[in-house]
């Protein structure tokens, strides 16, 4: 049956913003029976009808232009269901380490997040088929690096914001996004663009170039593209130049480069914990203590901690090159064939203050070298003791060395990653009965390499050997002494020369894929043709991690991790139906129903079944009703399954510390001393992938309308009108995942949970000393909210004409339920790991046309959130310290954009000017977040951001 007219409209809710597609049909009037059969993202069943049975949101070319952004992880980050994905804000490497997923820190890469589900369970897809998952230099990723896309191909971009296991298999638990590519061009295009923050710098520029023709039978298009991004220093912005904003030096680190000495004296039996006045005019004399020493030392206090924030990165640097070219061949009517290749390539980097070194007992960093085999020898010319410094046996009395050696100057991490994909197919056409039917088979191999080169790193073994007997060390190619003592300038070159090497690391990615998939009209049903699709998958994954040398043989200072390489693969068959119920043209209603199955055979772990069931009720011509139940289920990666021991330095407050705190019962318990403080705030966490881990298992339920009241169509006050709402809940049971280690400190002493309790070990001075944090399937995720849109397209004027796009996302809910069956922290409405779950986020957009202007408003909103107080509990700076609460007020951020079409110079002309975050809003300050004082996954860099972009056709 055709649809009706007004039905159209309902398709094209919000149209850049909404939740149904494409914001082209909001400006077409079309008669439906016109419409082309085409595949919209959700579905593989080739349909007329624009509104399916799910909510996809369509970002049209329009749209992208408008945002202002030039990368696809940008515009899709901005939607209001996206949550924290990585992106070049996110100074991602250091102490970050490596996450128990076993991907790496990802450095450089963006990803995408929906619906606050993590970016691993969201699938990338680029014109309906899976891309290649990223290569992060210092593991093996689950997630698609968004900037081996760029925006030059890009004709639009399809979200699918709901499980779609059934439809496309695996990490489709949250939904969908997929890329599609420009086809049918015709002439070239060059566009140029800059851009840069008024207070910050960060400059940004590159260049945009395609060119595409054909016959009646070949299409080919070609094209590249460049990117440059320069890099920002946190000291370009207040709160990020230093550890937690408000707290001066209490969170510093104990690493200084004056050097921290905790040790017992075996002369006296007095433990001491000692700096070098060297370099300090007014040393602290703490008033009670043997402080007023006259051999060069003064007892270690908040003023003598090391502000490391000043080397961290505001903004990463960044440098992409991408070639890519398609052709399309109609080999006759009914069959053609297709080729895609493409090559992108990234020069990116990240940065940290100097590395420190950590000896000792209490240092707890799982490593022989500076736990318990280090002695430092009463003969090293630079020991002031006069006497052996140890962590051996039973004569152990050296409890933590701290030494910042910024003469070796700070950790940069540089990575240089390569990514190419070729997909080739046959596809075609041909009828049943007069009913059309179509056909199509490809074959994709797809790779991601990464290098990660680290400057700045140390030899912990080689540290070792220089503290030791100054004879032994002769001994030794290139080994002299070492001085940790003497304060900042006296580790010399010669000394760095022997400890300090250039760390390299390697990973991959790769990807093959062969699928075939058929469609068409099984019959003629009374309410219409019962659509049909089935298919065939099959896909391999390998992937591989392979660390530095001095890594894997145990002796780098920095984090620690061994060698990861797997793979599996799968078959996969699937059937979706579209079954027309019923149909009364002349009410403009009809109801339709959608089944999909898919079985899915792991080698991993045998095989695993999802089915979907969708409903769309065409009340009348202006209204319609929908909704789906899915299952879904996401299969563990080759990170999750085959990462080996690996470490990440958590910042962690310690319940037991302080004098106040270590009295408590729960901390007698576990044997800390009276007098017991927590003597570094980053605390060494083990993680490890697990072999037996199973799929995560999902159910989705969507429930949606989409009104196009007949009052607001046509009349004098608007051309047209379009409202959506839709409820969505997503429920992951099994879910991967290693336990929150702050919420395992805080369970264990507070709550004396024996799983928590039994994850870490502390010393006999209180320090913890080891700490386990390996992923399993552990939890059950709950989450639901509401979407809602709006579009409004007023009648053109003398004037102009105006339109106005809305959408907000509400979070109801949002529950981690770990295995003890306590909710992790995580909920709507708080900032916790660097990342936030809004309660409420909203967009507008305002665009004015008239003949070749454009004027665009745009407003995005994010609404208040609240945090943990961390290192800055007690201090003013927190809101309520007394229930460790501060609040990040509700921002929003105005951009503004003005465009010039003509057709003056050559095939055409357009000049656009903008600047995001026009009122050059700050983000509010987060006290819990670990880098840069902001959630960097969140919100926009503080202050003003111009751009232009100047382009022509011919």
């Amino acid at each position: 049956m055709a649809m009706p007219p007004r039905c159209l409209l309902a398709a094209a809710v919000g149209a850049a913003l909404s939740l149904t597609v494409p914001a082209a049909a909001f400006a077409q009037d079309a008669d439906p029976t016109t419409l082309d059969s085409v595949t919209v993202t959700g579905s593989r069943i080739k349909q007329s009808e624009l509104e399916t049975h799910v909510p996809v949101q369509v970002l049209t070319r329009e749209d992208i232009d408008r945002s202002g952004f030039k990368s696809v992880s940008d515009i899709v980050q901005n939607l209001t269901a996206s949550g924290a994905g990585l992106n070049t804000k996110f100074n991602s490497s250091g102490n970050f380490g490596f996450p128990p997923d076993g991907g790496g820190v990802g450095a450089g890469a963006a990803t995408v997040d929906l619906r606050h589900l993590g970016p691993k369970r969201v699938l990338v897809l680029v014109d309906g088929i899976r891309w290649v998952n990223e290569s992060s230099g210092s593991g093996v990723g689950s997630a698609v690096d968004l900037n081996t896309i760029p925006l030059a191909l890009v004709d639009r971009i399809e979200v699918l914001e709901d499980g779609a296991s059934s439809i496309y298999g695996s990490d489709a638990i949250a939904g969908v996004v997929n890329i599609i590519t420009r086809k049918n061009v015709q002439g070239g295009d060059i566009e140029l663009h800059y851009g840069t923050y008024d207070d910050l710098g960060g400059d940004t520029w590159g260049a945009d170039m395609g060119f595409g023709g054909g016959s009646d039978r070949l299409q080919w298009f070609v094209g590249a593209s460049y990117f440059k991004q320069d890099e920002v220093s946190s000291l370009k912005y207040g709160p990020s130049s230093v550890p937690v904003p408000g707290t001066g030096l209490s969170n510093g680190s104990s690493a200084t480069p004056q050097g921290r000495f905790v040790f017992l004296d075996p002369n006296t039996g007095v433990v001491h914990d000692l700096t070098t006045n060297t370099g300090v005019s007014d040393p602290v004399f703490n008033p009670g203590e043997a402080c007023e020493r006259t051999d060069g030392f003064h007892c270690f206090a908040t003023a003598d901690r090391f502000n490391f924030a000043p080397y961290n990165l505001l903004l990463t640097p960044s440098e992409r090159k991408t070639v890519f070219g398609q052709v399309r061949f109609a080999f006759n009517d009914n069959v053609g064939g297709y080729a895609r290749v493409l090559y992108n390539e990234r020069q990116s980097a990240n940065q940290a203050a100097p590395e420190p070194f950590f000896l000792g007992t209490d240092a707890g960093i799982y490593n022989h070298w500076g736990e318990s085999s280090l002695v430092i020898s009463a003969l090293n010319p630079y020991n002031p003791f006069g006497f052996d410094l140890t962590t051996v046996g039973d004569d152990a009395n050296l409890f933590l060395l701290g030494r910042r050696p910024v003469e070796g100057g700070p950790r940069r991490y540089e990575q240089d990653v390569e990514t190419w994909y070729v997909a080739a197919g046959v596809e075609g056409s041909f009828d049943v009965r007069d009913r059309p039917w179509s056909w199509d088979v490809n074959l994709v191999r797809s790779e991601s390499r990464a290098e990660q080169t680290n400057y700045g790193s140390y030899n912990l073994r080689r540290i070792n050997e220089a503290l030791g007997d100054p004879a032994a060390c002769a001994a030794i190619a290139g080994c002299v002494p070492l001085n940790l003592f003497g304060g900042a300038g006296t580790i010399t070159p010669e000394m760095l020369a022997f400890i300090q090497p250039v760390v390299r690391d390697e990973s991959e990615n790769q990807l093959s894929l062969v699928s075939a998939n058929i469609t068409g009209a099984l019959a003629e049903l009374p309410a219409g043709p019962l659509g049909f699709a089935a298919g065939y998958e099959y896909r391999k994954y390998e992937g591989a991690y392979q660390p530095d040398p001095i890594t894997v043989a145990g002796e780098y200072n920095g984090v620690p991790s061994g060698a990861t390489r797997g793979d599996y693969d799968v078959n996969e068959l699937y059937l979706e139906l579209a079954v027309p119920l019923y149909a009364n043209a002349e009410r403009g209603s009809a109801l339709d129903m959608s089944i999909a199955g898919r079985y899915s055979d792991y080698s991993t772990f045998g095989g695993e079944s999802t089915g979907k069931f969708g409903l769309r009720w065409q009340v009348a011509e202006e209204l319609v009703l929908r909704g789906t139940w899915a299952q879904g289920f996401r299969a563990p990666s080759i990170g999750e399954l085959y990462g080996t021991l690996s470490r990440f330095d958590a910042t962690l407050i310690d319940p037991c510390s302080g004098p106040a705190n270590a009295v408590r019962p729960e901390c007698v318990a576990q044997g800390v001393p009276a007098d017991y403080v927590q003597t570094n705030s980053q605390i060494s966490v083990v993680t490890s992938g697990n072999p037996d881990l199973q799929p995560e298992e999902s159910r989705s339920l969507t429930l949606g309308a989409v009104w196009s009241p007949s009052f607001a169509s046509d009349a004098a006050w608007s051309e047209r009108m379009d409202l959506g709402l839709t409820f969505y809940k997503h429920t992951i049971n099994d879910a991967i995942q290693a336990p929150d280690a702050q919420a395992i400190l805080n369970r264990c002493v507070f709550e004396a949970d024996p799983f928590s309790c039994g994850s870490y070990d502390r010393s006999d001075r209180g320090q913890i000393v080891r700490f386990d944090d390996i992923l399993d399937n552990l939890g059950t995720i709950r989450t639901d909210g509401w979407d809602l849109s709006l579009g409004w397209l007023l009648p053109e004027q003398s004037w102009g004409q105006l339109r106005f796009d809305a959408k907000a996302t509400f979070v109801g809910k949002y529950e981690l339920v770990n295995e003890s069956g306590q909710a992790e922290p995580r909920a709507p409405g708080v900032e916790v790991n660097d990342s936030a779950i809004p309660e409420w986020t909203s967009s507008l957009t305002t665009q004015w046309t008239k003949g070749p202007w454009a004027l665009a408003w745009s407003v995005r909103h994010i609404g208040e959130l609240r945090e943990s107080c961390g290192g800055a509990n007690g201090f003013p700076i927190c809101d309520d310290s007394a229930n460790d609460l501060n609040r990040l007020d509700a921002t929003t951020y105005h951009d503004l954009q003005a465009s010039w079409n003509s057709d003056a110079l050559m095939r055409g002309l357009r000049v656009t000017l903008g600047v995001n975050n026009l009122t050059g809003e700050d983000p509010p300050i987060c006290l819990s977040c670990s880098l840069n004082g902001y959630d960097a996954s969140t919100y926009d860099l503080p202050g003003r951001f111009f751009y232009a972009r100047v382009g022509v056709k011919f």
